[in-house]
């Protein structure tokens, strides 16, 4: 075994992630600002990239409605992406204000602002900062000196060969305790809000010994916890990972794209999967689950009323007029019969059907009318009498739980979603009552119902919609959204699924994986609780010239390039076999395009499905889900990819 030791990257964050009391020069004071603290942490730190967070403290006896909070970086250090908040920059010099919705920060309240950046291996911590064009050390006034208390001793919850997860008991303070920092060798390598954290960055079979302090707004730190050790894993090998593989059918496949449940088999992808998440139910404007039979309310037809012919079956055999049960639902029940093991979850909402959630989710009725309407249909499988079809206990067995796809709470998804500030709240209060609910219906019938959610990328949406340490106990497992994190929308081609920040790439957000994931570690989620969303399909951009490299990358385009089924979007199985293509890679970011002097396509194939399959194992990821199964081709070689990768 070697000796511990972080790598340089690693020692390099020991500075840096310090809490800086970032009232270094007050300024003529424009307003009273007496008693608010503007406090930073540098809240992750990799190769050239960084998280930061600024934390406002109200500890005055006035609400806070209007703030400004002007700063000023060090070299090197650099904002490409901020949320919960307006921000401008010249320069070195930020400008930092409140977003166009409003935060006021009420007294005795506080609000955090996020952001991703890069940095040249120096500190980030900003040199200066004023609120308000007063101190944000929030002087005049009697200093809080008081440190908080010892948390508890951490414990190690999980190991992988380049990670260690820790939680430990909270600490106490006079005022409030606004974070914690875990400590190696005695520099800070975490630094995180909650009372659990992941260390990443570590070297395979090395033994680490770390301590936990925590911090409060006036930056006083406590004493050290008791040390724990833990040695990480042999490459290859790890908890918590038990290699996930979730796939989306969508309720649509059956018609235009041809792509049957009876496919999956003859794929051979069915054997490769652990679960099926059925894309979608609906929720109506009285916030219950329905059906109906209209596309683009909900489509009772496909789910169990069509018919299927002996070839279109999963079993061979053909279905009957007088069956109960037809259709995709019923399809699924045979798929099951030949995979005992694979679980199928029913999916609530995504993008056009995530109208109604804010409503049914605003009241304790609302959510329990919502809960108990879904569960009757979907798991004791009630279903409304469709064409000679349903009825009392038709769909019973057909689903193993229940997939929230809400997009998104408390954040602008669909043009006619409603959002309201408090959906924040409102859906950890929901996800708690489908949890009571399903712990309720397990008592009743031995069985066991699994309870997700497909979680977002941007680290904004994160923020203002996810009580994550709230959620997580109540979530089998999440899924990530890994994709889409630049289309036909934008003027310019980039890249829609890159697992690290790409150099040059020119915004309007700078997204990658990397730093998706590592919003939510930082939010104290555990990795083996995370799956990395992969999609199946590309999107594209027409008229874009070569550029200097001559190969179309951030380039303006005119629009959105031509789609199968949809402007600037389409299917692996067609990109894949468009002639006049030349393909082009960049391997150190995880991502591929196509390109024939016109048209671009972000890519994704059996190459980068593999790399971001090895980059979710090297991570200590649960595993790996697919939007949408439909987009692979015949052979299931995107799906064969991904199970290849997660064998070895």
């Amino acid at each position: 075994m070697r000796a511990a030791r972080l790598r340089t990257r690693l020692a390099a964050l020991a500075a840096a992630v310090l809490i800086a009391p970032v009232g270094l020069a007050a300024s003529p004071a424009a307003a009273d600002t007496t008693g608010i603290t503007v406090t930073y942490v540098e809240t992750s730190r990799w190769d050239s990239g960084y998280g930061g967070q600024l934390t406002i403290d109200n500890g005055s006896d006035a609400a806070l409605d209007d703030w400004t909070i002007d700063l000023t970086l060090p070299e090197g250090a650099t904002i490409t992406s901020l949320w919960n908040a307006t921000h401008t920059a010249s320069g070195s010099t930020h400008t930092i204000s409140t977003p166009s919705w409003g935060a006021s920060v009420p007294a005795g309240g506080t609000y955090s602002i996020g952001w991703n950046g890069t940095h040249s291996g120096g500190e980030t911590a900003p040199l200066d900062c004023s609120l308000n064009g007063g101190s944000c050390s929030g002087e005049p006034g009697t200093p809080d000196t008081e440190a908080p208390g010892t948390p508890g001793d951490p414990t190690v919850t999980g190991t992988t060969s380049g990670t260690v997860s820790l939680e430990w008991g909270a600490a106490t303070d006079n005022v409030a305790v606004t974070g914690y920092e875990v400590l190696s060798g005695g520099e800070v390598v975490r630094a995180v809000t909650g009372t659990s954290a992941t260390v990443t960055g570590l070297d395979p079979v090395t033994e680490y010994t770390f301590t936990v302090r925590a911090y409060d707004s006036s930056n006083n730190r406590g004493p050290e916890s008791g040390p724990v050790t833990a040695t990480t894993d042999e490459e290859g090998t790890g908890t918590p990972v038990d290699e996930r593989r979730v796939a989306y059918f969508t309720q649509w496949g059956i018609y235009d794209r041809g792509y049957l449940v009876e496919n999956l088999v003859s794929s051979g992808t069915a054997e490769k999967l652990t679960h099926i998440n059925y894309a979608f139910g609906n929720i109506n404007a009285n916030g219950e689950c329905f059906m109906a039979n209209q596309l683009g309310q909900g489509d009772a037809w496909a789910d169990y009323g069509r018919s299927f012919t002996a070839d279109q079956s999963v079993d061979g055999v053909g279905d009957t007029w007088d069956q109960d049960l037809r259709g995709n639902f019923n399809q699924l029940r045979e798929l099951k019969e030949l995979y005992p093991d694979l679980k199928v979850n029913l999916s609530l909402g995504g993008w056009t059907w995530s109208e109604n959630f804010s409503d049914a989710a605003l009241t304790a009725e609302s959510r329990q009318r919502m809960v108990s309407s879904c569960i009757d249909q979907y798991l004791r499988g009630n279903l409304p009498l469709f064409d000679g079809a349903g009825g009392p206990g038709a769909a019973e067995g057909v689903f193993d739980g229940i997939d929230l796809d809400w997009e998104w709470p408390a954040s602008a998804g669909h043009e006619h979603n409603t959002v309201r500030p408090e959906d924040r709240e409102n859906f950890t209060a929901l996800v708690q009552e489908f949890r009571d609910q399903m712990n309720a219906l397990e008592a009743e019938t031995g069985r066991q119902y699994e309870l997700t959610s497909f979680m977002p990328a941007d680290p904004e949406k994160i923020d203002l919609g996810y009580e994550l340490d709230k959620l997580m106990p109540n979530f089998d497992f999440i899924t990530v959204q890994g994709y889409d994190y630049h289309g036909g929308w934008e003027n310019t081609t980039n890249h829609q699924s890159n697992l690290l920040e790409t150099p040059g790439d020119p915004g309007p957000d700078v997204y990658s994986t990397e730093t998706t994931i590592q919003a939510y570690l930082d939010y104290g989620v555990s990795p083996g609780d995370m799956l990395l969303g992969v999609p199946f399909y590309s999107r594209g951009w027409t008229g874009v010239p070569a550029g200097p490299d001559g190969n179309g990358l951030f380039q303006t385009g005119t629009g959105p390039s031509g789609g199968t089924y949809e402007q600037g979007i389409d299917d692996w199985k067609v990109i894949k076999d468009l002639s006049g293509f030349d393909l082009y890679r960049d391997d150190a970011s995880g991502t591929a395009w196509l390109y024939d002097g016109t048209t671009f396509w972000t890519y994704d194939d059996e190459t980068s499905m593999t790399q971001k399959t090895d980059w979710a194992q090297a991570n200590g990821l649960g595993g790996v889900m697919v939007w949408s199964v439909d987009g692979d081709d015949a052979d299931g070689s995107l799906m064969t990819a991904i199970d290849s990768a997660l064998a070895d």
